[in-house]
C-alpha cells in the first residue's frame, strides 16, 4: 500500500507517519513530490486491514491507497507520472529523451577520446564504456578493468559526460562508486538478487538491462528488489529478447516501451544496438522507440567498428549516430518531446 500525505502536511507528520508504519512492522519508502508526499509501505499486509485504518487516521494523511500489483515500489500506482532520475548535471525522465552513447568496451585513450568528443558533439548526454565485460567466451576481450575506468574518468573530464559502466562482480562495487555516474546491471546479470540488493544499497543511479528471456513482469520484480533496499534511482533499458528469430541478435521488443510507460513510473530506455545486433537497424528502431515513448536511447558507438574487440556489427560510426540524432529532432518534436 502507499500512504498519500496532505499537500500542506509538515516534516513532523511525515516523520511521525514513517515512524508508524515502521512500528507497525513494514518498511517507509518516502517519494517526494512537488506538492506532496508519498510514502510506499513494504512488507507482508496479508490478514491486517486494520494497519491501513491505522494508518488513515495519522495527522497530515490524506488516504491510505491499496497496491495490486506484486511490484509495489515501480507500480505506477505509486507515482502517476514519470520519476525523473538525477544523474550529474542531467535528468533522466524528463520532457528531454536522454541518448547514452559510446563504444561497448573501452580499449585504449585515443578510442575513447575520439568517441567521447564525437557524441558529445553530435549531442549524446551520458558516455557508456565497459571497463569490465560479460562475454559469451571465457577467451574474448573481458574489459581493462580499472584502467578502463581511470580513462572513462578522464573522458568525463574532457567532455563533461556522466559515465555510465557495467557492474558485474559484487567485490568491483566500491571501485565502480568511485568512478562511475551510472551503474549498469547487464542483461545476464538482470535476475542476480545478490547483485541487486547490492545496488539497491548505493547511492548511484542504476541503468537495469531487461534479461534476454525475462518477462515484463519478471523485469519489474527485478527493479523492486533495488527500490526495496532503497534506491529510488532506477532506469529501465529494453535490449531485446531471446526469440526463435535468427536475421537479428535478438528480437527487439518495441511493445514493451508503452507496456511499461503504462505499469511503471520509471524512466524506460531503449537499446537498439543489442536490440538488433546489427547497424543498419540501428537509427530505424531508436526512431521508433522515441515515437514509442521511450525516456531515453543507449546507443553502441565507435570510431573504428571493423576493427572493434566487441559488438563491432552493431556499432554506429559517429557520422552515422550524428546522423540518427538530426533524424530523431522531429520525431522528439512530434511527440511534444526533445532531443
Amino acid at each position: 500500500m502507499i500512504v498519500v500525505m496532505k499537500n500542506e502536511a509538515t516534516k513532523e507528520e511525515i516523520d511521525n507517519v514513517k515512524a508508524l508504519i515502521k512500528e507497525l512492522g513494514y518498511t517507509p519508502h518516502p517519494i517526494e513530490g512537488i506538492l506532496r508526499t508519498v510514502i510506499g509501505v513494504v512488507g507482508d499486509d496479508r490478514g491486517k486491514p486494520h494497519h491501513a485504518e491505522v494508518l488513515r487516521q495519522s495527522n497530515g494523511v490524506d488516504k491510505v491507497v491499496p497496491i495490486e500489483q506484486p511490484y509495489k515500489l515501480a507500480s505506477r500506482e505509486v507515482q502517476g507520472s514519470t520519476s525523473p532520475v538525477k544523474v550529474a548535471g542531467t535528468i533522466v525522465g524528463d520532457n528531454n529523451i536522454s541518448v547514452i552513447a559510446g563504444p561497448c568496451s573501452v580499449e585504449n585513450e585515443e578510442q575513447l577520446m575520439t568517441i567521447a568528443k564525437a557524441v558529445k558533439a553530435a549531442g549524446a548526454t551520458m558516455l557508456r564504456g565497459g571497463a569490465f565485460k560479460p562475454r559469451t567466451s571465457p577467451y574474448s576481450f573481458q574489459g581493462l578493468g580499472k584502467e578502463g575506468l581511470k580513462l572513462l574518468a578522464a573522458a568525463r573530464e574532457e567532455t563533461g559526460l556522466p559515465i555510465v559502466t557495467e557492474l558485474m562482480d559484487p567485490d568491483d562495487i566500491e571501485l565502480l562508486e568511485e568512478y562511475a555516474d551510472v551503474l549498469q546491471i547487464g542483461a545476464r546479470n538482470s535476475q542476480n538478487y545478490a547483485l541487486l540488493k547490492l545496488v539497491g544499497k548505493s547511492k548511484k543511479a542504476v541503468l537495469l538491462k531487461r534479461g534476454m528471456s525475462t518477462t515484463i513482469n519478471e523485469f519489474l520484480m527485478c527493479a523492486e528488489y533495488i527500490l526495496s533496499e532503497g534506491n529510488p534511482n532506477v532506469i529501465l533499458c529494453e535490449r531485446g529478447i531471446r526469440t526463435f528469430e535468427t536475421a537479428t541478435r535478438n528480437t527487439f521488443d518495441l511493445n514493451a516501451i508503452p507496456v511499461l510507460k503504462e505499469k511503471t513510473h520509471l524512466p524506460v530506455f531503449a537499446d537498439p544496438s543489442h536490440g538488433t545486433g546489427y547497424w543498419q537497424y540501428v537509427t530505424s528502431m531508436s526512431l521508433a522507440a522515441i515515437a514509442a515513448g521511450a525516456d531515453g536511447l543507449a546507443i553502441e558507438v565507435h570510431n573504428q567498428p571493423e576493427i572493434a574487440v566487441s559488438d563491432g556489427g552493431q556499432s554506429l560510426k559517429p557520422e552515422k549516430f550524428e546522423d540518427l540524432m538530426h533524424r530523431a529532432a522531429p520525431v522528439a518534436n512530434a511527440i511534444g518531446r526533445t532531443i
